[in-house]
């Protein structure tokens, strides 16, 4: 999975109960800048108060098993059994890594958000996230590129365009463009950090340049 990665190629399932997985290279490939993200006032407000507590690596079987949930207007999704196995296999490695994103509730904290993905070298590959109240998956991509950004990484690869990611600045690139610029991310020294400095952390979300 790695080799394939570091070509440009990554999984799927047709469904969550089919067991054929597919490698894809698409065309035009979704990239989210880190440099020139685009970030409303409102929601770096929420992502900088005390509404969610964000968490890296602490919940990674939850994230991607929530990712694999039907969700409002998506009634299957891409994310099977073994797409599971494999990602928690990247994880018990150090290659694949979640960001929960928690509210506080009367029995404890609850996973109320949160997305995971691939790190290789410089390059993170965004593979899914969830939602289950308003800005939670916002809020934890908001602390993904911050937490990049911080780390030294250079290419957050979104694998699609889509109208959600666009508010962002996500934009499509041409597959060979694409893969140039992930054949220089993957040989840059990043180095994911479960725990950074809270402080450095809100600077950077702070530094994230108005929508």
């Amino acid at each position: 999975m790695l080799r394939a990665y570091r070509a440009g190629l990554f999984p799927m399932a047709e469904s969550r109960r089919g067991d054929r997985l597919y490698w894809l290279d698409p065309e035009q490939r979704g990239v989210l800048p880190l440099e020139g993200f685009h970030l409303s006032r409102r929601l770096r407000r929420t992502a900088l108060s005390d509404s969610f507590t964000v968490t890296a690596n602490r919940d990674f079987a939850g994230v991607i098993a929530a990712c694999a949930e039907p969700a409002e207007g998506r009634g299957d999704t891409w994310i099977n059994p073994e797409i599971e196995r494999l990602f928690g296999t990247l994880h018990g490695m150090g290659h694949a890594h979640s960001l929960e994103v928690w509210r506080d509730a009367p029995g404890g904290p609850l996973l109320v958000g949160g997305l995971y993905g691939v790190a290789l070298g410089g390059a993170f590959f965004g593979e899914s996230m969830f939602s289950r109240v308003r800005d939670a998956s916002k809020v934890a991509l908001v602390h993904l590129v911050a937490r990049l950004r911080i780390c030294g990484f250079t290419l957050l690869d979104a694998q699609f365009q889509t109208s959600h990611l666009a508010q962002f600045g996500c934009h499509e690139v041409p597959r060979q463009t694409y893969k140039r610029l992930l054949s220089a991310a993957v040989e840059e020294p990043a180095r994911w950090s479960d725990e950074v400095d809270p402080a450095r952390l809100a600077e950077e979300i702070r530094a994230l340049r108005d929508q």
